[in-house]
């Protein structure tokens, strides 16, 4: 009866003698010596050998070996271990909150949830983790960050052996199996699996944004995007992957990122099986199916299927670039364009040449996930993506959609300088590049610079000699695909490109547009030096050669140089006695096709170039221009030697062997040596005949 009474009184007589805390009975000081300043826990289970502070605590426990629940609730019929969990499960049901807090008034159904709530005011963190002094205000949540240290899982899941940390983790993670979703949203009937993500679906029915930024204000309706908002300016990353050591700032990135260790993908689509390792890809993936583009842009309106899309569209509007370079202060509006900047700094993958990803297949390296990706579809021949227009088929959906847009005529994306306009953004970039002349990919060997990292690559292969596209019929190498893919034109005799005005054919379209200025009689190139105009610009380049005397071409066999790689070629043929070109009439061979060009005119009997002086006529028009010489009297070829004058080039240069000595045409059969390639050539009939 006292211990009753006292309870109306709230009298607490008995105080321990530590901490001075007061309780009604003495066995409430006695219970909490045991809990909290002596740690003993005197009663064991016999079973597990779990050990308790109380007789009471024990009791409880052993119904969780019984597997019995004795204790039945009237109302819902739902089974409990003891009576005083049956009681504290009544008040659900009779909405009594009897214990209420003296400071807010808040009412609670257990004395326990008052206790915690309490010390929400007092702000104390009574527990406090051994190993990282963290506190915390329940124990509940200090045992839950123990084990973070220790690593332990001790909740598996019985379909896919998954194991947990917590048990609340593991009934979410059932969900997945089960496709339960008990949460429905009273506004559009959508059903969720975790009442955290209906509590979030909530606000954009609402618009409420409760989480604000105290560095820049800005607000969020979801408490993970305000915290990684928050952690741009702190720059915390307080989850670790224990695998690969990479840090995040929210735990939700972190349990999303073990997924690339473990491969799982537990999100599958129904209507093509297709499996995701997380939610929102999966629901991305849907609107492919059902061709939904629920995001609009506001000043254009085009639509987009993905959020992420429509928010970097917006920044085409905008202009904005909101990604800064720490080291050089570049800006970009993409944070991929921003990370592969980088590199540039970094001496990434771009200049090391690092290669990580490898084809299983043969064995070639690639430095991105994606380009190794592509790749495999050069051995699986898989074409994945028809024009429904024209009935071609492509690779990649990059290419697949850039092509559509050749069918609608539409070009949207435009300069923003001259307004030229392009079917895609990387084209635009690409052009950009030609106003602003930045060239931010240097070569690491010679310190060539170029405006796009494709074209260093390619320029690199210059340097290695590295040639991975070979030719399936002859098996020739090339360090281009572009190259291989003419060079099958010549397998195929296939040409593509026909001229408008004559309709002459070409094999590649370079030479159709150099064909075309023919017809225009335009040259847009002309020579600083000389002045001298050109059609091509690789034309230009070559004759400036003749100015600075240079030749970059070294034949490996006699070292002799060339200014023309061509020319280089046809050098080689006099080492290697190859003649790809024959005669129809008589089949006789050639190492040059000017060769039996000229050739060809002695079975025709056509001499096509006629002396203005003196009528005499000419099969080819360097034997005309030649003989020009002999009415102008001109001599501009002179030996530094002797001061004998010669009309053409050719003529000197022969000339100049007979004080060199030099005889660079060699039998192969016998040996003997000789000046004058006409020489060696009617040398070689002894061995033939």
């Amino acid at each position: 009866m006292k211990r009753h009474l006292q309870t109306h009184s709230k009298e607490k007589p008995y105080a321990c003698e530590i901490c001075s805390k007061t309780f009604p009975d003495r066995g409430g000081v006695n219970r909490h010596l045991l809990r909290i300043h002596t740690k003993e826990k005197p009663f064991a289970c016999d079973l597990c050998n779990k050990t308790f502070a109380l007789q009471q605590s024990l009791n409880s426990h052993l119904w969780v070996h019984k597997k019995e629940k004795p204790f039945v609730c009237s109302e819902c019929n739902k089974a409990f271990c003891t009576t005083q969990r049956l009681k504290l499960h009544t008040l659900i049901h009779t909405k009594e909150k009897p214990f209420s807090c003296e400071v807010c008034l808040q009412t609670f159904t257990q004395q326990c949830h008052l206790k915690l709530h309490l010390l929400t005011h007092t702000k104390e963190k009574p527990y406090a983790c051994e190993i990282c002094n963290q506190s915390f205000s329940q124990k509940s949540h200090l045992k839950l960050h123990t084990l973070m240290h220790t690593k332990e899982k001790p909740f598996a899941c019985e379909v896919c052996n998954k194991t947990f940390s917590y048990r609340g983790d593991l009934k979410r993670h059932l969900r997945t199996h089960t496709k339960e979703k008990p949460f429905t949203c009273c506004v559009c009937n959508r059903a969720f699996c975790e009442k955290s993500h209906l509590r979030r679906h909530l606000r954009t029915h609402t618009k409420e944004k409760p989480f604000s930024c105290d560095f820049c204000s800005k607000q969020f309706s979801h408490k993970s995007s305000f915290m990684r908002h928050y952690r741009t300016h702190t720059g915390e990353k307080p989850y670790c992957c224990d695998l690969c050591n990479k840090a995040f700032s929210l735990k939700d990135d972190l349990n999303r990122h073990y997924r690339i260790h473990t491969n799982e993908k537990p999100y599958s689509c129904v209507i093509c099986n297709k499996k995701f390792s997380q939610e929102t890809n999966l629901n991305s993936h849907y609107r492919i199916h059902t061709n939904e583009k629920p995001y609009s842009c506001d000043v254009c309106d085009r639509k987009f299927a993905q959020k992420g899309n429509l928010d970097q569209h917006y920044l085409l509007h905008t202009g904005e670039k909101p990604y800064c370079c720490d080291v050089c202060s570049k800006e970009f509006s993409q944070k991929c364009n921003l990370n592969k900047h980088y590199l540039t700094h970094t001496n990434g993958r771009t200049h090391s040449n690092e290669k990580p990803y490898c084809c299983d297949v043969c064995g070639k390296k690639f430095s991105w996930k994606s380009g190794l990706s592509k790749h495999y579809f050069a051995h699986t021949n898989e074409k994945s993506y028809s024009c429904n227009i024209c009935g071609r088929e492509f690779f990649h959906k990059s290419s697949f959609h850039s092509h559509c847009l050749t069918h609608a005529d539409e070009k949207p994306y435009s300069c923003d300088v001259c307004g030229r306009e392009f079917t895609r953004r990387f084209h635009l970039k690409s052009h950009a590049l030609t106003h602003t002349k930045e060239k931010p990919f240097v070569c690491d060997i010679c310190g060539k610079a170029f405006s796009q990292t494709g074209n260093l690559n390619k320029h690199r292969r210059n340097h290695t000699g590295e040639k991975p596209y070979s030719c399936n019929v002859c098996n020739k190498k090339f360090s281009q695909q572009f190259h291989l893919n003419e060079h099958y034109r010549t397998h195929t005799n296939e040409k593509p490109y026909s001229c408008n005005v004559c309709g002459r054919e070409f094999a590649q379209k370079v030479n159709l547009e150099q064909h075309y200025l023919s017809h225009k009689n335009e040259k847009p190139y002309s020579c600083g030096v000389c002045n001298k105009g050109f059609s091509r610009k690789n034309t230009l380049k070559v004759h400036y050669r003749t100015h600075t005397d240079e030749k970059p071409y070294t034949c490996d066999v006699c070292h002799k140089d060339f200014s023309q790689k061509s020319n280089l070629n046809s050098h080689y043929r006099i080492h290697t006695n190859e003649k790809p070109y024959s005669c129809d009439m008589c089949g006789k061979e050639f190492s040059q096709k000017k060769h039996l060009n000229a050739h060809s005119f002695t079975h025709t009997n056509i001499k096509s170039f006629s002396c203005n002086s003196c009528n005499k006529r000419f099969y080819h028009k360097c034997s005309l221009n030649a003989h020009f010489l002999t009415h102008t009297n001109d001599t501009l070829y002179s030996c530094e030697i002797c001061k004998k004058q010669f009309p053409r080039e050719i003529d000197l240069k022969i000339h100049v062997r007979v004080h060199t000595k030099e005889k660079p045409f060699a039998c192969d059969m016998c040996g003997k040596a000789f000046s004058q390639l006409g020489n060696f050539n009617k040398h070689r009939r002894i061995h033939v005949n």
